[in-house]
């Protein structure tokens, strides 16, 4: 396994100490890791940060997929209480939570996955940044919780996240009570899509990674933008728009190809592109 420690992939001059960043699989795979040295908290710092790295990076055509991971025992304890104080202010408030929505949304819109890499803790809106990756590998001794309720601050923001990606009543359950569950109830919940031994994780994460390269970029980018689209609509709706989404992607010289190799029996050779094939009009 070759890693590749690098610098930022933002134009920002902004000195950058809370994200450690690696490159592997011929630098198509990105691995943030979240490493403020404590508790990983989602400061406006950190948010801004990681925020203008993933803008970046999905402009990358090179790279296939990202994964977030973490030094320390907590993947992220959520927002940094100090800046949720009255001194702070409503604005300095106001900034964190948009900018902190912003980010979540746009991972969703990312034309890459985004997988998280989680062998600790997540709570409140690490919890949140969890449940808005496409991927989620944990570790057996993860715990995941939305711990809001103890300090008087209803996980509002994070249970937007939760409640798309579990039941309503687990999620209901997990706010009102702020316990934690382990990983194999978030598993069955549906918060993570794996787990497995500690001293694995990353080697799974990064397996995802590298299942998800073999295929094309263009094709796997319609793929989660469609995805996330047709849930939200009803099923007829969703039918008719994957119907037009399914022709749309028949279009692509990387389905085509695709299709032809299977005929063939051979390997496609997919270009990543979004090249259209030329329609053969008949007679």
């Amino acid at each position: 396994m070759l890693k590749i420690s690098i610098r930022g992939f933002s134009t920002s001059t902004a000195a950058r100490t809370l994200l450690d960043r690696e490159l592997y699989q011929e630098n198509s795979v990105v691995r943030f890791i979240l490493n403020d040295k404590k508790m990983n908290t989602l400061s406006l710092a950190m948010i801004k940060e990681l925020f203008a790295e993933l803008k970046a990076i999905d402009k990358i055509e090179k790279v296939r997929s990202v994964v977030i991971a973490h030094n320390g025992k907590s993947f992220s304890a959520g927002h940094e209480l100090k800046e949720l104080t009255t001194e702070s202010g409503t604005d300095k408030h106001n900034e964190i939570f948009n900018t902190c929505g912003d980010m979540m949304n746009f991972i969703r819109n990312m034309k890459v996955p985004v997988i998280a890499e989680v062998n600790g803790t997540a709570a409140a809106a690490g919890l949140q940044f969890v449940a808005s990756c496409d991927v989620v590998v944990a570790g057996k001794s993860s715990r995941f919780l939305v711990p809001g309720q103890k300090l008087g601050l209803f996980c509002s923001t994070p249970g937007i996240a939760l409640v798309r990606a579990v039941p309503k009543k687990v999620a209901m359950d997990m706010l009102l009570t702020a316990q934690p569950i382990d990983s194999e109830a978030a598993l069955r919940a549906g918060l993570v899509s794996r787990v497995v031994d500690d001293d694995q994780v990353k080697f799974e994460a990064l397996k995802v990674a590298e299942q998800i390269g073999q295929f094309s970029r263009s094709v796997t980018s319609l793929g989660k933008a469609f995805f996330y689209t047709q849930a939200e609509l009803g099923t007829a709706d969703a039918y008719r728009y994957g119907s037009r989404v399914m022709v749309g992607n028949l279009k692509l010289k990387d389905c085509q190809e695709g299709i032809s190799a299977f005929i063939g029996k051979r390997h496609p050779e997919f270009e990543h592109s979004n090249d259209l094939v030329e329609e053969t009009k008949k007679n």
